[in-house]
């Protein structure tokens, strides 16, 4: 198949060694790449029940078929294990420049098994896959790191991925640094990569794969650009970036604030947009060609932390920092993302579990805890947490284990051991969906929903019916990270673009049909890797909390659980699973 090498590089850490295996064509077509290919090899090369930090883990870095191209939106990759935090199936998906140096080493896959006795990195390349020690490299914080392993590799257009301590000591939830300021944040990615003592890997290579319409898919890039670069959503993401979100949350009760007690900060306006525009120098910053540049390179210009620089911060952890512990304004956020981005924690999970420290403070199950809004104090939660000090040991292990040690289970909101997105789903009803069903837990990006029932284009009190525009949100998301495109070009490119796409990277001329059925068996997919893990009907569905603890302007929001039993029934027999939510066949 056109634009797709047709190889996995398995690399055996343990061994040392180094082997190609073609990928069948038929597997190609029928997934595509990125999440799709990884999710086949999860359930063909990874046996079953097995302990996500031993060295029967494979961590996959996967790219799709527009990667490396001149398609604005597919400037990702995506990275694949059994989840250390869920025990299900792990994703985690990276913007920045590292997704076209990772296909130009000649791989539409990269495999990694087995563990090193030692500290080691990677060199991987068209030429082949060097092992270095990486000894002198390990404690140190990811900015760092990736500057020496750039340094040491010395090869002009290569791109690096590492770790931090959080990662080296096992964090649960400690996530893969690319540019300094991306992560392939979600699910443990860098947990695993830490339990195989990998520091780090640098791709570089000069390996294009053929298309099908070369020229086709350059003026596809071009017109794409033409078309959309001057449109009310670019001006509006390359202006304010996804802190926008900040104020639609805040009006419509759905911010998480104060560990999920509330569904609005009252200090919201300190972290929003126009607080980060206004009191910082801000610059926009894309991706690998990307026009939209909705990344914000952030400089505090004055106060405690003048000089400060980063990327960010994003929503999501303006939510997580800002609202759930009560942060502001926005240059401590900054602050605090900084020490999160060092230390290579994932900030969703890192600022949950903080806020979750607090309240079991305030509850006598732990003792010494700061404040809501000690920033200082909250800081040295999230350094406790990277190296496992005192209280940290049992933050690390993420909220499901912790809660349940401390017998604060009540209080504790997750879904299949992650912690969620910043979108509450007593205000968002079709989030109670979405959080219950992905496959890696408290995910709001497998669907994107939350933006339907923001904008007013989904009714909020929608029962019936509901699930059958939840699966459409799905299998688009799920299809595009096949293709490893970004969310944020949804608007843009939407079925027909992916069609285009598809038919001019790979020579497939699909119907939306054949897309449909594309991202939902892979979904289907996902949730038989799952199953084959453990996966209970129990396991589709949410936290005491979000069904008792009402939130709002008048304390009346909550998950209704008959509701939530309603589209759930609609969504196992939309995707023609029984009643207890298991794929038939």
């Amino acid at each position: 198949m056109d634009s797709m090498f047709g190889k996995v590089l398995r690399i055996d850490l343990t061994k040392q060694e180094v082997k190609e295996e073609t990928i069948p064509e038929d597997i190609l077509k029928k997934y595509l790449g990125g999440k799709g290919l990884a999710a086949y090899l999860m359930l063909n090369y990874m046996e079953a029940n097995i302990d996500p930090l031993s060295a029967d883990n494979k961590l996959i870095f996967a790219t799709g078929p527009a990667t490396g191209t001149t398609v604005p939106a597919a400037g990702r990759h995506g990275v694949f294990a059994k989840s250390p935090l869920t025990g299900f199936f792990g994703e985690s998906y990276s913007g920045g420049y590292t997704a076209a140096p990772m296909k130009s080493t000649g791989y539409d896959a990269i495999m990694i098994e087995g563990a090193s006795e030692k500290p080691l990195y990677l060199h991987v390349s068209d030429e082949g896959v060097k092992f270095e020690d990486a000894s002198d490299l390990w404690g140190k914080e990811s900015y760092e790191t990736e500057d020496a392993l750039l340094e040491k590799v010395n090869v002009s257009g290569a791109q690096a991925v590492s770790i931090g301590p959080a990662g080296e000591n096992l964090v649960k939830f400690a996530c893969i640094k690319n540019n300094h300021w991306r992560s392939a944040g979600r699910s443990g990615m860098g947990t695993v990569m830490g339990s195989k003592k990998l520091k780090g890997i640098v791709f570089s290579g000069d390996q294009k794969a053929p298309l099908a319409d070369e020229e086709g898919l350059k003026d596809y890039g071009k017109n794409m650009i033409k078309e959309c670069r001057d449109t009310e959503r670019t001006k509006n993401m390359k202006e304010k970036g996804t802190p926008y979100m900040v104020t639609t949350t805040n009006e419509q009760w759905a911010f998480p604030t104060r560990y999920w007690a509330e569904g609005r900060f009252e200090k919201w306006e300190e972290i929003s947009t126009d607080a980060m525009r206004s009191r910082m120098e801000v610059k926009p910053k894309g991706c690998h060609r990307c026009f939209m540049s909705c990344g914000k390179l952030s400089k505090v210009p004055q106060g405690r932390h003048k000089g400060l620089e980063l990327e960010g911060p994003e929503y999501e952890t303006l939510y997580a920092i800002g609202g759930l512990l009560c942060v502001h304004p926005i240059e401590e956020v900054v602050y605090l993302n900084d020490v999160c981005d060092r230390l290579g924690l994932d900030t969703i999970s890192g600022g949950n579990m903080a806020a979750f420290a607090i309240e079991a403070g305030k509850r006598g199950k732990l003792s010494d805890m700061p404040d809501y809004g000690n920033v200082d104090g909250i800081a040295k939660l999230f350094h406790q947490i990277a190296y496992k000090e005192g209280v940290g040991e049992l933050l690390s292990q993420g909220i499901k284990h912790a809660s349940k040690e401390l017998g604060l289970e009540d209080i504790a909101v997750h879904a299949k051991g992650m912690e969620p997105a910043g979108y509450d789903p007593r205000a968002l009803p079709g989030m109670s969906l979405g959080y219950a069903v992905s496959n890696r837990g408290g995910c709001h990006l497998r669907s994107s929903f939350y933006m339907g029932e923001l904008k007013g284009e989904i009714p909020k009190d929608m029962v019936e019916g509901k699930a059958k525009l939840f699966i459409d949100y799905e299998s688009r998301n799920a299809l595009e990270d096949c293709l490893i495109l970004c969310r944020f070009y949804q608007q843009f490119i939407g079925w027909e673009g992916m069609q285009q796409i598809i038919k001019l990277a790979t020579g497939m001329d699909l119907t939306k049909e054949q897309l449909f059925d594309i991202g939902r068996s892979v979904t289907t997919l996902a949730k038989k890797f799952n199953m084959r893990e453990g996966w209970t009907r129990e396991d589709d569905s949410l936290p005491p909390r979000l069904f008792n603890d009402p939130i709002g302007p008048e304390k009346n929001l909550v998950v209704n659980p008959d509701n939530l039993a309603i589209m759930l029934r609609e969504y196992y027999e939309l995707h023609g699973w029984d009643e207890g939510g298991r794929p038939r066949g």
